[in-house]
């Protein structure tokens, strides 16, 4: 079945393109990131933040391990990758009900969540014992992180709700078929909306190891 045509801007990230292609949404016009987190950062998170952004500039500058950390990256999204990509366990599936679709995507969301959360402390840790500007980077991505996890999470919870949207109307739409080849093309899309928020999550993390990269005393010893 020919999917709804996307009616998102272009300059919308894919995770969000591929959510509203599912749901035939139409996307306002996002404000600017300033004035969004003007409207979330609370006042104690407000000093938290400047007195990151007004660190001293003295500070350690020990050697990072880089190629450590982006090893551990690697391993951490390779392993993710494969458990969404996984055909024998989306196959266990059964084609008349959407919960196990729904569980597989909850269990999936969790999994990405605990190993990027871990990846991003541990690489404020590294970034810490770099140099004044890596560590006051990795109290800035601190602070932020506080901030801005709560309302990611809210607007990931929706995922697993559109995507069952859209199992439901290939079902609706496929009822007289005679095979069940729209539920092919359900796996597909929950595969690709699924990598592409992981996608999503690993931003933070590729903007924590371009930061380690940029030391000049980056690399194993």
């Amino acid at each position: 079945m020919a999917l709804p045509q996307s009616r998102v801007a272009v300059s919308a990230p894919a995770f969000v393109r591929r959510l509203a292609r599912l749901g035939d949404l139409d996307l306002p016009a996002a404000p600017a990131l300033s004035e969004r987190l003007g409207q979330w950062l609370d006042w104690n998170r407000a000093i938290a933040l400047s007195r990151a952004l007004d660190g001293s500039t003295a500070g350690p500058s020990d050697a990072i391990p880089v190629d450590a950390e982006e090893a551990a990256c690697a391993r951490a999204r390779a392993t993710l990758t494969t458990a969404i990509l996984r055909r024998d366990r989306l196959d266990l599936l059964a084609g008349d009900d959407v919960a196990p679709f729904h569980r597989h995507c909850l269990d999936l969301q969790r999994s990405m969540q605990a190993a990027t959360g871990q990846l991003r402390g541990r690489l404020r840790d590294a970034l810490a014992k770099g140099t004044a500007d890596q560590a006051r980077l990795a109290e800035v991505d601190a602070v932020m992180e506080m901030t801005l996890s709560p309302r990611e999470q809210t607007l990931l919870a929706a995922t697993p709700t559109l995507l069952g949207q859209h199992f439901d109307r290939l079902k609706q739409t496929n009822a007289d078929a005679a095979d069940d080849t729209w539920l092919a093309t359900f796996r597909r899309d929950l595969q690709d909306v699924l990598l592409a928020e992981l996608d999503v999550r690993f931003h933070p993390i590729e903007a924590l190891l371009a930061a380690l990269r940029s030391s000049p005393v980056s690399g194993t010893p």
